[in-house]
């Protein structure tokens, strides 16, 4: 057995309970587990700085800030490009380096699996407003811009190009908001990607209960008087309460949840727990702008413009993007080389968190690459 698996199998052995299905939303210690695939793949971290950075809303920043992690080394093909760039985009609350846990990094980044680190340069940044890059925690408050999607996308565009110096992606894959980023990538930089893999969202405008949840969750931080418009001296505790109980809502996977919290002390007590271990760790306004960042997302006009092969896969048990509403199956006709997967629920899904437990997908990814490759 290698190193890599033996770091691996030791982190498992731990013991570490990962909560079902739940989004990434603060910096926390990190596990056993994750340290030990760390360990392993010795990751780079840095920062890039773009000055005087255009919002979209026509803001701008004097200095912002990206946090990114790298593994491997670029290597550039006969024609100049670098032909071996893989991004990785986390979801709303997440980071880069939540793609370190060893149900990701673990089934796809040691020697011989998917995206093997010795042969792709995979970048995991994070994203403004979250994780170590430029956010309204930093002390701007709601001075800080309005940032969105596209405001993201491009800071990301920023980073490979002016930062990395990376001129082309052999893929770029997303989970939940990165899964939307994906899209766009797609569309706004149609020769820059070679693949595409969005996992957990849906290429159209936030909207339905999807758009109600959202709201809920940044009405729950504006209506607490604790928040007072964002200048709050101490945490508003019972807005993120409440924004706490929206995201376990949105991102738990029922049949786990009923399999190991079975009685209603059981539930009550996972609950209290869930929320001990987490609120602490969330800042109002930090939250508020990462949620709020979809208002104007759709890319549904523009998605015949996507040229790369794409592979979008989604879980029937997904509280955000049930499949049953039918919108996958209809816009995944628009894309030219769009492919459209359901992972069917089961004990082994997680609910929207689907997307990070990569041993129930990995093999569609390997034949992205294959379908894919020059």
């Amino acid at each position: 057995m290698n190193v890599f698996k033996q770091s691996v199998l030791a982190a498992a052995l731990c013991g570490t309970v990962a909560i079902a299905g739940a989004p990434a939303l603060a910096q926390q210690a990190s596990t056993p587990a994750e340290t030990a695939v760390t360990a392993a793949l010795k990751p780079q971290p840095g920062d890039f700085t773009i000055d005087n950075f255009r919002f979209r809303d026509g803001s701008t920043l004097p200095k912002l800030t990206l946090h990114y992690m790298t593994l491997g080394t670029p290597r550039r093909g006969a024609d100049g490009r670098v032909d071996n760039a893989v991004m990785i985009l986390h979801g709303t609350g997440g980071t880069g380096s939540q793609f370190m846990q060893p149900h990701f990094a673990g089934e796809l980044f040691g020697p011989g699996q998917p995206l093997d680190a010795s042969r792709y340069f995979i970048i995991l940044p994070d994203n403004i407003g979250h994780g170590g890059s430029s956010k309204p925690s930093d002390g701007l408050k709601m001075a800080f811009p309005h940032y969105d999607y596209g405001d993201m996308v491009a800071a990301q565009h920023e980073l490979l190009t002016r930062g990395l110096k990376v001129d082309h992606l052999r893929l770029v894959m997303g989970t939940s908001m990165g899964c939307m980023h994906s899209f766009m990538w797609g569309e706004d930089y149609p020769d820059f990607v070679d693949a595409i893999m969005p996992l957990a969202c849906e290429p159209v405008a936030i909207a339905g209960r999807n758009r109600m949840w959202r709201k809920m969750l940044m009405d729950g931080i504006r209506d607490d008087p604790a928040w007072d418009g964002g200048n709050y001296t101490k945490e508003p505790t019972l807005g993120l309460r409440t924004a706490e109980d929206m995201l376990l809502i949105a991102g738990s996977a029922p049949q786990l949840l009923q399999r190991d919290y079975p009685t209603r002390q059981a539930a009550d007590d996972y609950l209290a727990s869930r929320l001990q271990q987490t609120v602490p760790h969330l800042d109002a306004n930090d939250l508020l702008y990462q949620v709020d960042s979809s208002r104007n997302y759709d890319p549904s006009p523009r998605l015949g413009a996507i040229k790369a092969p794409l592979l979008w896969i989604n879980s029937a048990d997904d509280f955000i993007n049930q499949p049953y509403l039918g919108i996958a199956e209809r816009e995944i006709k628009r894309i030219p080389r769009g492919r459209y997967l359901v992972i069917p629920a089961s004990l082994s899904t997680h609910g929207h968190g689907t997307h990070t437990w990569a041993a129930l997908w990995k093999q569609h990814l390997v034949e992205l690459l294959a379908e894919s490759a020059r």
